[in-house]
């Protein structure tokens, strides 16, 4: 395992951290197969990873359970423990205190090194702001619950510098990235201000939730021509610790050999070891996934604001990656999840309002429909 810079920490995390918000499930179910995330949780902290992160609403809030009982017979002084407060919950500032309180006895620990704020944005930030979690948190640094405070983040780039130059209290942040997503919510961009700030920087989605591992027949030609050979994987693992401002990135696994092929290239790869060649080869395939994009939209915004409250590039952001990955239930799951209805592709009443604002020329009207009927979940 290699182990590299935390922001101004003086500690070196690994690599790789255990993310546990897929853990392996029963067969059949939704539940967490308990004792083979155990198990997997274990190995992973036995072969040198270091940090292991959940939070609140993982699994159906049972991730933090699972979690305190892998951290058992010794394992929990072996690792930074990372979770996370459910800030969408806080309708009034002892909330936060609760939460914190029910997380502690799930985890089965007095203190939880790394606490972030939960998926943070522009909106969400007015809500901490509101509901005065940041005095609440400086509470549990002081009284010793919680070691060190960050946010993950879920918002446009616009927001993100915002949000970290608002506190100067942040120790880290955690943002989305990965070879496809230079530019998506904080991007590239997000990760140098952040890292140049002196933040810590956890990467998530280095896989984009396993779709870079199973990529397309398009895809897969590309990296088996290439002459060192690689799992698709690999290769989008290694892109992202190849950049020096990550400091860990996180792997959300479900299965030992997945945990045991994230081990074995987080021992071998290293930050600015990929060569020229290296590079060609995954532009070559982010090219080939944007060939497969059907909606050319670019994120301009010019079409925003609807004047029925549709977020018109985020429906198409998502029918996008639903087709470019051939996942469906990813892109149905944000689509349920981070959005209101009243912004969803369904809403669309057609007035055509948009599209003389669109310099992609896109025919917006006929488009939703389509959206609204890929995205929505059967009843």
């Amino acid at each position: 395992m290699k182990y590299r810079n935390f922001g101004k920490l003086d500690w070196k995390p690994s690599a790789l951290g255990f993310g546990c918000m897929r853990l392996p499930c029963v067969p059949g179910g939704q539940a967490v197969d308990e004792a083979e995330a155990v198990k997997m949780i274990r190995y992973g902290i036995d072969q040198g990873i270091n940090y292991v992160d959940t939070a609140y609403p993982y699994h159906n809030g049972s991730s933090e359970t699972v979690v305190g009982k892998a951290l058992q017979d010794g394992y929990r002084q072996k690792v930074k423990l990372a979770t996370k407060s459910p800030v969408w919950l806080i309708k009034k500032p002892e909330d936060f205190d609760t939460l914190l309180g029910e997380q502690l006895k799930k985890l089965r620990t007095d203190h939880i090194d790394f606490y972030l704020l939960h998926a943070l944005s522009e909106e969400r930030w007015g809500w901490v702001l509101k509901h005065k979690m940041l005095e609440r948190a400086e509470a549990a640094l002081k009284d010793g619950r919680i070691g060190h405070l960050g946010f993950s983040f879920h918002d446009n780039y616009a927001a993100f510098p915002k949000i970290v130059d608002a506190y100067g209290g942040w120790s880290f942040c955690q943002i989305q990235y990965n070879y496809m997503d230079t530019g998506y919510q904080a991007g590239l961009k997000g990760l140098k201000y952040a890292a140049s700030k002196g933040l810590a920087v956890i990467v998530m989605e280095p896989l984009r939730g396993g779709a870079l591992a199973n990529p397309p027949k398009a895809v897969r030609e590309i990296f088996a021509a290439a002459p060192v050979q690689r799992t698709p994987a690999e290769w989008a693992l290694r892109w992202v610790w190849d950049q020096p401002e990550v400091s860990l990135l996180l792997s959300g696994m479900s299965a030992m050999p997945q945990a045991e092929e994230n081990v074995r290239v987080a021992g071998a790869a290293d930050m600015n070891s990929l060569t020229a060649a290296d590079q060609e080869l995954i532009a070559a395939a982010r090219k080939k996934y944007e060939e497969r994009t059907p909606i050319p939209c670019t994120r301009c915004g010019y079409c925003m604001p609807c004047p029925n409250g549709l977020d018109i590039p985020y429906n198409f952001e998502l029918y996008n990656a639903a087709e470019v990955y051939d996942d469906l239930g990813s892109a149905r799951f944000r689509y349920r999840s981070f959005m209101e209805e009243s912004a969803r592709a369904g809403a669309c009443t057609g007035c055509r309002a948009c599209e003389g604002k669109c310099p992609q020329k896109i025919v917006i009207s006929e488009w939703m429909p389509k959206a609204a009927a890929l995205l929505a979940e059967k009843k």
